[in-house]
Parts: structure tokens; C-alpha cells; sequence
């Protein structure tokens, strides 16, 4: 492939960094911490959007595999989610402060849930296109890697610098709805670049062959976690990956803000843990050459895992060693995102020969509704910790005083749960039988 598909096709991990990545730092904080609502609603509020994913992200997968099998382009949706998302997302995050805690939150889920409908009508066929631009093994690790090198650079920028933005003009309502502004154009901005490339390459290359040219449904996906093994251990392996994912995302403001007792900890926090992702990269993609996409998907987790058990001793002794092993984590997480992206294409392969129909769409849009649900339930999950352990929520003009349980809650929900989730992933990749050298 040229470089130009190449660079056009990473370029659309700008729209997915930043939209994965921004609500799931700082939308639960921005629910307990600016609008005053519970962690509880918050945690429902944070979670019900993706749940919706999960319904509506098939059905839109299995709409673009019969625009695809009938045109050969995949374009359309992703050009809808691209103008869709610009309004609704900044909507997210100028909920009116003045009104009572219960209406801000649900000003929040209405227009979150349709944000992320617009998201996925981009990151649906965004996924499946892997598939469509190269049948090359090692090429597909390649592309992949080239993604995940933005994605990582779509983290820092808007991960770091969104935050920034927002406590440059003092937080609050303003400072959000500023954010949520400049973050939203960067992310348009990469998934239109994707859109035109991904059009372009598209009128260029021949079609591949497909043996039907209908849609196959919305339940496609679901049959394939029922009857294709790759599949589902690899669908579950990489949701609950992102979950882990989600979860240390969500503590990141919590953990700078009431352990390092530094809001502006989170800056160094992120970078620490994203940008090792930009240097590691070529390095796991020789990994993957020499041993296979499953054994490196089995070292980066061990070393996520690890990294996680350390920090865990944050909870006794905080300060700046946390950074240094963050940095750790990031070398894990960038291997744990590389390899089950690059396995994909060829599971789709696999069943779409096994059962003659092209369904690259539906196969990537329940892939997508796991990964959004991941990164949902990742904060939910992680404010279901704080109200367990008594986090007091706060206003914008008022920080409260935790208890030292709260602490503990805060630094556990950000290491030891992590942790658990990616043993739990590891052995269900013990049931994935490699096929590739």
C-alpha cells in the first residue's frame, strides 16, 4: 500500500483516540465534580450510551456491508458520524449548571448517547477497512501499528492538552464547553481525512470478490460469537482489555487530584502513560513478525499486568516513582491495542470464507459496540468503586474532603482493578488456538 493510504487510514485514530479517550477521562469527573451528580447516577449515566451501542452498532455494520458489497465503498456512514458528531459532542459538555443535578445528567445521556451513534457510523466501517485494503498478514500488523502510532498521538494531544484547555479558563461550564469545542475539531478533522483517503483508495482498487451482494442482518455478528471460536475469544479478550483500559482512563483524574493531591498531575500522567506508545510501536511490530500477533498479544498484556501490580503500592507510598511505572504500562497498552486490531482482518477473512458473504461491517460493528461498551462501563465500573468506598462528590466551586477509605478506593480502582481484568483476559486467550507463524 502507498503511503499516502497508509497515513489517510491512521489518520481517522485521531477522531477514535480522541473521542475513546476524552469522555472516559473526564466526563464521570465532570458529572461528580461540575453538575453535582452522585457517582452512582453518574456511573448509569456514563454507561447507558454504550449499551445502546451495543443494539445499534450491528445493525449499522450490516447496513455498510451492503453499501460495500454494492459500490465497493464503505464512505457514506463514516461522512454522516464525521458532520454528526461536531454538534453533539460539544452539547455533552454544556449541560446548564443552574439546573438540578437530575436534569443536567439527563441533558448529559441524551446528548452523549448521540454522540456515540454518531461515532459509530465512522468507527464501524473504520474498523472493517484493514480487511478491504490489504489481504497481506504481516501488512495488515503494519497498517495497524501505524494506526495505533497516531491513536497514541490523538491521546497526548487531546488527552493531555484537553484538560489544559479546560483548567486555563478556570474549569466550570465554560472551561468545558471550550474543551469540548477545540477537542471536537481535531477529532472531525482526522476522521474526514480518513473518509476522503479510505474514498479515493477505494475507487482505485479493484472490489474484492464477494459471493453475495445483500445484507446479511444485524444479528450476523452475534451468530459469528456463536459459531466462530476466533471470534468471540477474541472479541472478549479485547473488550475486556479495554475495559481495564477504561478503568485506569477514568481514575487518572481522581488519582491525580486527591493521592498526588495535583489536579495538573494529570498531564504527566497521561503523557506516561500514551507515549511510550509512539517509540514501542516498530518494536512491536517485530515482535509480531518473529513470533506471531498471539504471543505478543500475550506479552503485552503480561507486562500491562505487571506494571498494575506495582502501582497498587500506591495506595501506601504515592509519589513520583508512579510516573515511571506508568510509563511501563504504556509500553504494554500500546502492544494490548496493535495486536487484536491486526488479528481481526483475519478472523473476518476466516469466517467471511466459511460462510460466503462479506461481513467485514457486521463482524466490525459488534467488535466497535464491545469496544465503546469497554470503554463505558470502564468509569461506571470504576464509580461504582468510589461510591463503595464513600467518595464525596463536589461542586465547581467546592472540593471535598475525602475519607481515607475514598483514598484507598481511588488508588485501588485505578491498579488492583486493572489488574484483575487483564488476568481474567489472559486466560481466556489461552483458548485461542494460533494459526499463523
Amino acid at each position: 500500500m502507498s503511503r499516502r493510504v497508509t497515513a489517510g487510514f491512521a489518520a481517522g485514530s485521531l477522531g477514535t483516540g480522541g473521542f475513546g479517550v476524552l469522555p472516559g477521562l473526564v466526563l464521570a469527573y465532570y458529572l461528580t465534580d461540575t453538575l453535582a451528580v452522585g457517582a452512582l447516577l453518574a456511573s448509569a449515566i456514563v454507561v447507558i450510551p454504550k449499551i445502546v451501542d451495543v443494539l445499534v452498532n450491528p445493525l449499522i455494520g450490516a447496513r455498510n456491508d451492503t453499501a460495500f458489497a454494492a459500490t465497493g465503498s464503505r464512505t457514506r456512514l463514516m461522512w454522516i458520524g464525521t458532520l454528526a458528531i461536531v454538534p453533539t459532542f460539544i452539547l455533552t459538555f454544556a449541560a446548564p449548571t443552574a439546573a438540578p443535578p437530575a436534569v443536567a445528567a439527563l441533558w448529559v445521556l441524551v446528548f452523549f448517547t448521540t454522540a456515540a451513534v454518531a461515532y459509530a457510523c465512522f468507527q464501524v466501517p473504520y474498523i472493517a477497512l484493514p480487511t478491504d485494503l490489504t489481504p497481506d498478514y504481516h501488512a495488515r500488523t503494519r497498517l495497524i501499528s501505524a494506526r495505533i502510532a497516531v491513536l497514541a498521538l490523538a491521546i497526548l494531544l487531546i488527552g493531555a492538552g484537553a484538560p489544559a484547555v479546560r483548567d486555563a479558563l478556570g474549569g466550570g461550564a465554560a472551561g468545558y464547553a471550550v474543551m469540548a469545542a477545540v477537542s471536537v475539531a481535531v477529532i472531525a478533522g482526522g476522521m474526514a481525512v480518513s473518509t476522503a483517503v479510505a474514498g479515493a483508495a477505494g475507487r482505485r482498487a479493484p472490489i474484492r470478490a464477494r459471493t453475495a451482494t445483500h445484507a446479511v442482518g444485524g444479528a450476523a455478528a452475534f451468530r459469528a460469537v456463536r459459531d466462530h471460536h476466533h471470534y468471540r475469544v477474541l472479541l472478549s479478550v479485547f473488550v475486556i482489555q479495554a475495559l481495564a483500559s477504561a478503568v485506569m482512563l477514568a481514575g487518572a483524574q481522581y488519582l491525580a487530584t486527591y493521592v498526588l493531591d495535583s489536579s495538573a498531575a494529570l498531564t504527566p500522567l497521561f503523557v506516561a502513560l500514551v507515549a511510550p506508545a509512539l517509540l514501542v510501536m516498530p518494536l512491536w511490530v517485530r515482535v509480531g513478525r518473529r513470533f506471531g500477533k498471539l504471543r505478543g498479544l500475550y506479552a503485552a498484556s503480561a507486562l500491562f499486568l505487571l506494571a498494575d501490580v506495582i502501582l497498587a503500592f500506591a495506595i501506601a507510598a504515592p509519589g513520583a516513582w508512579v510516573f515511571g511505572v506508568l510509563a511501563i504500562t504504556g509500553v504494554g497498552y500500546a502492544g494490548m491495542q496493535t495486536f487484536p486490531l491486526a488479528m481481526l482482518p483475519d478472523v473476518i477473512d476466516e469466517y467471511s470464507a466459511r460462510t460466503g458473504r462479506e461481513q467485514g461491517g457486521a463482524l466490525s460493528g459488534l467488535w466497535t459496540a464491545g469496544e465503546t461498551l469497554g470503554m463505558a462501563v470502564g468509569p461506571g465500573l470504576y464509580l461504582l468503586v468510589l461510591a463503595a468506598t464513600g467518595f464525596v462528590s463536589s461542586t465547581a466551586d467546592t472540593v471535598a474532603d475525602q475519607p481515607r477509605s475514598a483514598i484507598i478506593g481511588i488508588t485501588a480502582g485505578f491498579s488492583v482493578l486493572p489488574a484483575v481484568l487483564v488476568t481474567l483476559s489472559l486466560v481466556l486467550l489461552t483458548r485461542y488456538e494460533r494459526r499463523h507463524p
